[in-house]
């Protein structure tokens, strides 16, 4: 390979590409570069955090290396990072996607149907609330386009994750479309919906339940203490 005007090369384009988040931190812990997906996961992960992990698993000496270990920050998962710096003023790390589950479970397209989610959501809250009167909090993105799904189970799938929150104060439901983020359906592309149901508290004894119901979807679920998260993939064809 011929390599002898690489030095006029911007990389920074390549970088910026990367779904891999990638920081540049100073000796002082300010960000002097980031790629977009970095932007990203700043949404969900403090500088200070990211900075701290950045310095507790540098290498001993100029160069860098590489450390396998699960991260979570909210829908981003990792299962590795690089950290590494040739001076005492700068320091990169460089986070690994975990790859994301492809469901064996083949779409059933006779059964989907191109819904506007906002409305199956809010129909579904409605019965929700005809037995419940916990204060709900709804934020949606009106913006969402219409995708297929399979109405009867998403609403099935719906009701046992809000019914998981039936004893739970102030419950607070997001909808919304992950910038930058994607998952592979039938070897394409599809962007992704998150929907988010927090609360001071929650049920789990639905949870097998709530996970079967969105496999079978493609929905992949992130059950946490106060939380249930759905990725939803919104297929167009």
């Amino acid at each position: 390979m011929n390599t002898t005007s690489i030095e006029h090369i911007n990389f920074q384009s390549f970088i910026d590409w990367d779904n891999s988040p990638f920081i540049l931190f100073s000796a002082q812990g300010k960000i002097l570069y980031l790629n977009n997906s970095a932007e990203i996961l700043f949404g969900y992960v403090s500088k200070k955090e990211l900075y701290d992990l950045a310095l507790a698993y540098a290498p001993q000496s100029f160069g860098h290396k590489t450390t396998t270990l699960a991260l979570n920050y909210d829908s981003f998962s990792f299962y590795a990072i690089t950290v590494g710096y040739e001076n005492e003023e700068h320091i990169t790390i460089r986070f690994y996607n975990t790859p994301r589950t492809k469901s064996v479970t083949p779409i059933e397209r006779d059964k989907l149907v191109t819904t506007d989610i906002n409305l199956l959501l809010e129909a579904n809250i409605a019965l929700f609330k005809t037995k419940n009167t916990n204060p709900l909090q709804l934020l949606t993105d009106p913006h969402i386009p219409s995708f297929k799904i399979d109405q009867n189970r998403f609403s099935k799938l719906l009701r046992k994750t809000l019914d998981a929150f039936r004893s739970s104060d102030s419950i607070h439901i997001i909808l919304k479309l992950l910038v930058g983020e994607h998952v592979i359906i039938a070897g394409k592309k599809k962007s992704i919906v998150q929907l988010t149901v927090e609360a001071n508290g929650r049920y789990n004894d639905a949870d097998d339940e709530i996970r079967t119901l969105a496999t079978q979807s493609h929905i992949t679920p992130l059950l946490k203490e106060r939380s249930i998260k759905l990725e939803i993939p919104l297929i167009k064809d």
